[in-house]
């Protein structure tokens, strides 16, 4: 392992708005009183990388809690880093398995979820990999509010229609879903926030998909 990877490990474990592992157990069902010291709405965004898009969240949204989650703690590093230095105090990060996110969230405990550009798992042995794969789908339920907005957003066409095939064979309630997200009526300033890849996948006209849904 090179030294910075090794010196952000170091970091993180010091890091007041980094979780890991058993450490956020006992945040179940506490989040927000317990992290953010108050009673708003949590958010969270899946796979969050460095954490570009919980942070600008976070930046947009003060009325709100966001959680990114990741298992790659030199990825986590960044967005948490980056909290820190610009003081934005409505945001955490959590390291863990998504896998075993019922450990660690409470029933009706999540407002808002999102996912943003996550690795496809395009192989069909992977299926049950894949971050919207119904098993994912049926764990974020259990820690949904009532009416609690999920969104994909993701450069892959596979995954967006694997993942619109298996929201409408589950019954639950598209909002928005397009191919093309930047030449839709669904932009808004938080789609509008773009990622790194995001950014480089735009840069060679690649199209952009999106779905919105409920499970209620």
């Amino acid at each position: 392992m090179g030294k910075d990877k090794l010196r952000r490990f170091a970091e993180i474990n010091i890091f007041e708005n980094v979780l890991q592992l058993e450490e956020g157990k006992p945040m179940k069902g506490r989040w927000a009183q317990t992290q953010f010291k108050n009673n708003k709405p949590l958010v969270l965004e899946l796979a969050c990388g460095k954490g570009e898009y919980t942070v600008n969240m976070a930046k947009l949204f003060p009325d709100r809690n966001f959680i990114g989650i990741d298992y790659k703690g030199n990825r986590i590093w960044r967005g948490a880093k980056t909290a820190i230095e610009e003081d934005i105090k409505n945001v955490a990060f959590l390291r863990i398995q998504i896998e075993n996110i019922l450990d660690y969230f409470a029933e009706g405990e999540v407002a808002e979820l999102w996912i943003t550009f996550p690795d496809p798992q395009p192989q069909i042995s992977r299926e049950k990999k894949r971050l919207t794969f119904p098993g994912f789908l049926n764990k974020y339920r259990h820690i949904m509010q009532p009416g609690g907005i999920m969104h994909l957003k993701t450069d892959n066409d596979d995954l967006y229609a694997y993942t619109l095939e298996k929201v409408q064979e589950m019954g639950l309630l598209v909002h928005a879903a397009t191919s093309d997200l930047y030449h839709s009526d669904s932009v808004n300033e938080v789609l509008n926030i773009k990622t790194y890849y995001e950014k480089k996948y735009l840069a060679v006209d690649k199209n952009i998909n999106y779905i919105q849904f409920s499970f209620e």
